[in-house]
Order: structure tokens, then sequence, then C-alpha cells
């Protein structure tokens, strides 16, 4: 009987040589327009500088594109600069129950791999497909029923980065052409190289936001280690030392990896965000959203009540104080109290946006005054609906002594709610013009679909990089 492990190798490689149906594919190319449109609102960012320079220090034979890049770079590089870039401003896809972010790990992989081996876009999309699935089912072996969380979550572990890693090993795996017994070896190989813990959620920081560059380069680095002959244990997302355990200890659930694997995906049920912050904290930006529709204001607003589920207090309301006057743009991202603020006095986009979470925007008056007024409790039936939902109830106590109360019990851009093709379309807009102009966005957009049509990638990237690089 095949182990896990093996039983990825085996599916990995035949997907590699048969590809994926029409409808896996128009998925995959929206979650690449996702990422591509993510990762250029972020070129302007602290830490895209950083990955920058440290990829242009280390140097290397040009093979990839580094998105805001002038030159390409070896594909780890590329990998590791386009991941942070990915998942930097919190607005990645997001899988539910296992809470992570498939999408911004593996992708970056898989296009790094693609451009450096002159793969075509059915190639690529196949590889990130599979690269998606694995990263999803291995948070899924870690999530544990009767506890209503993920374990690696509950251990204070970014479950992103760690079972990202061993995606995008997996897809960059396929993309070298490697077999089903070195596809084997790339999981064994990959799941030393996975890490990531989130106290930056809490108290601040800015490490988290290179976890999925580093999965993404973790991940290239053990395909090419792999295609050059090392090997990993087959036994090691199951073994007694091996991934899970390591990680969850004995609450995991290993054959969640390969129940129908490769016949029943996972990947067309992951979230797309519509706000550029903590997933924890949409719940309440719609419902803030929809007081305003009401006619409540904040002028009105004598104090807020914000119901979560139990499990998230500790990444959006505590430390309360710190919450409530966040110490960055970015830790603002991560508050329930500052997120119901900015939405309810009217914030961009599709109800939050970029220009809510800079600095500027957390320091302004009116708004930490307003968040001030929020009280973040535990809410029974949020709590019973986590994490399949990320539900939240936003009661307004007003002046006047009434009260209105918002409860969302899903999530926007989920299957139960999601986003339409137009505002797919303005979230993409909106993040590439924060780099490039509205006709180069255009163009980006249509060369990435031509990936559905075998478009080659490194065509592609090109294209992007001329579009995007800054002098």
């Amino acid at each position: 009987m095949n182990t896990p492990a093996q039983r990825i190798g085996e599916v990995g490689a035949r997907l590699a040589a048969d590809g994926v149906d029409d409808r896996l594919a128009d998925d995959l190319v929206r979650r690449i327009v996702d990422v591509v449109g993510n990762s250029l609102a972020a070129t302007r960012e602290e830490p895209a500088r950083i990955t920058g320079a440290v990829v242009t220090e280390w140097g290397g034979t040009p093979a990839a594109t580094g998105i805001g890049l002038a030159q390409r770079v070896p594909a780890p590089s590329a990998a590791l600069v386009n991941g942070t870039l990915a998942h930097s401003l919190d607005f990645d896809d997001t899988h539910l129950p296992s809470v992570l972010h498939p999408s911004a790990a593996v992708v970056p992989a898989a296009l790094a791999t693609a451009e450096r081996t002159g793969a075509g876009g059915r190639a690529l999309l196949a590889a990130a497909a599979m690269g998606v699935e694995v990263t999803c089912r291995l948070g899924m072996a870690g999530y544990d029923e009767e506890l209503g969380n993920s374990v690696f979550f509950e251990h204070g572990q970014h479950a992103t980065a760690i079972c990202g890693a061993v995606g995008a090993a997996v897809a960059s795996g396929m993309l070298r052409g490697l077999d089903a017994d070195r596809l084997t070896s790339v999981v064994g190989i990959a799941a030393s190289m996975g890490a990531g813990v989130i106290e930056a959620n809490r108290t601040g920081g800015t490490i988290k936001r290179v976890h999925c560059g580093w999965a993404a380069h973790a991940g290239v680095v053990a395909a090419d280690l792999a295609r050059h002959g090392l090997t990993g244990p087959p036994t090691v997302v199951e073994g007694r030392f091996g991934f899970l355990r390591a990680f969850c200890g004995e609450r995991v659930h290993p054959e969640r990896v390969t129940d129908g694997l490769g016949e029943r995906w996972e990947t067309p049920g992951v979230f797309f965000k519509p706000y550029p912050c903590n997933h924890f904290t949409h719940a309440g930006v719609d419902a803030a959203l929809r007081l305003r529709e009401r006619g409540v204001t904040a002028d009105e607003v004598r104090a807020l009540v914000l119901g979560v589920p139990a499990p998230v207090l500790r990444t959006i309301a505590e430390p309360a104080e710190e919450k409530r006057r966040p110490r960055s743009g970015y830790h603002a991202a991560f508050s329930g109290p500052y997120t119901v603020a900015a939405a309810l006095l009217g914030g961009g986009g599709l109800g939050v946006f970029h220009e809510d979470f800079t600095d500027a925007a957390a320091a302004d008056p009116r708004r930490l005054e307003l968040a001030e007024r929020v009280r973040v409790v535990a809410d029974d039936e949020a709590t019973a609906g986590f994490p399949r939902q990320f539900p939240a109830v936003l009661t307004a106590e007003l002046a006047d002594g009434t009260s209105v109360t918002e409860r969302v019990r899903e999530n926007r851009g989920g299957p139960q709610r999601p986003l339409s093709a137009d505002e797919l379309a303005a979230k993409f807009t909106g993040n590439a013009e924060r780099a490039v102009e509205a006709d180069q966005a255009a163009g980006i957009v249509g060369a990435l679909w031509d990936l559905r049509d075998d478009r080659p990638v490194a065509e592609v990237m090109t294209g992007l990089q001329h579009a995007a690089a800054r002098s």
C-alpha cells in the first residue's frame, strides 16, 4: 500500500502528463490573476524592497522574473520575491477550514519554475492545481473537528508557510519533469523546510509577510535537490517522526491527504478575499458596511460590540489596547476594532482597501476614536460556524438609546457568496494600478488568460517584468 507521499507523487506525475480539465484550469487562471494583482499592489511595500535587495546581493544566473525588479534572477530568488509580494498585503486567497493561504506560496514557485524551464501555460496550471491541492489537504490533515480549529494554529504555527512549502515543491517538481518516485522525495525534502510562527499577528513585526516567499523559495529548492538525486522518506507525512506528528502531535488525520486525491478537488472552493486585511476581520467589515447601508453613522454610535468566533480573539482582539490603537497600517489589518471603524467611516475598494491600511490611515484620529468604542467578544453562534466560515455579529449602540445589529454568517468571496467577475476585475485593477498604468494592467490580465491556451509562461512573465519593473 502506498504512503501519502507516494500517492502524491503518483497523482502529480499523472497530472503533469495529462493536465487538468477546463473547469479547473479556469479556476487556476483566476487564482494566478489574483496572485499577480496582489503582488503588483505590494511592489512598493518595505518587504518588497528588502527581499529585492537580498536577492540582488545573492546574484546568480538570470532565469525568472521577480515582480518589480528590473532584472531577472535565479528561480528560487524570484519565488522568494514574488511569494513575499503575494502575501504582503493579506489579500491572498484562503482555504477553510484549514485557515491557510495556498496560492500565495504555490503560484510564485510554479511561475518561477515554469519560466525557468520554458513550460507552457497548461503545464503551469496543472502543477499549480496540484500544489494548491496538496497544501490544502495537508492543512486539513492538521484540522481537528473536536477542537474546531487547526492544530497548527493552536500551536502558533503558520500552516500557510509550513504546508505551502510542500505544495510549492510538488508544483515545482512537476514542472521540472520529475517522475513519481522523485516527486515522492520532493514531499519528503520539503517537509523539512516549511516553517512559520504567527506571533506577529498579535503584537506586530513584518516577518509574516515573508512566510509565503520563503515557502515558495523552499519549494523550488526542494525540487532542484530531488532532481539532482537527494531523497526524502516515503513515510514523511504520517510517520512517527513525520510531518504531521512533528507539527500537530496526535490530533492528525493523514487519510485526508489522499482521500479522492486527483478526483475530488478542494481548490475551487478556496475563498477569494475582497479586503486586504486578516480574513478573521472580514465579517466585521461586512457587518459595518451593512450598518452604513441602513443609515447608521459614526457620529451617532455610542459603542460597538463585535462578536466573533472565540479562537480568533487572540489574533484580532488581543492585546485589546494594541488592537484599538494599531501601531502601523500593517498592524491595523489584524485589528477587529480598526477594520470595523474603517468600514463604518467609509473605506475604499470593495469596502476597505489599501488606502485604509497605510500608517497615516492607522494614525487617523477619527478612526482611532471610533475604534476605541469597539469591544470585541466571543459569540457562541459565530464560534459554532468557525472555521468553515469566519462569522461575526456587530451591534451598534446609538446615542438615542436604541441599538442596531447585523449578523454575517457566510464570508464574502467564498462559494456561498462568491465575488462576481466584475468584483474580481475591480480587485485586480485596483491592485495593479498601484504599480502600472491602466492599459498595462489590461495587457497583463490578457496575457495571464492566454495561459489557458498554453502560451509560454516566459512570454507572460517577461511582459509583466517590463510593465512592472521600477528603475
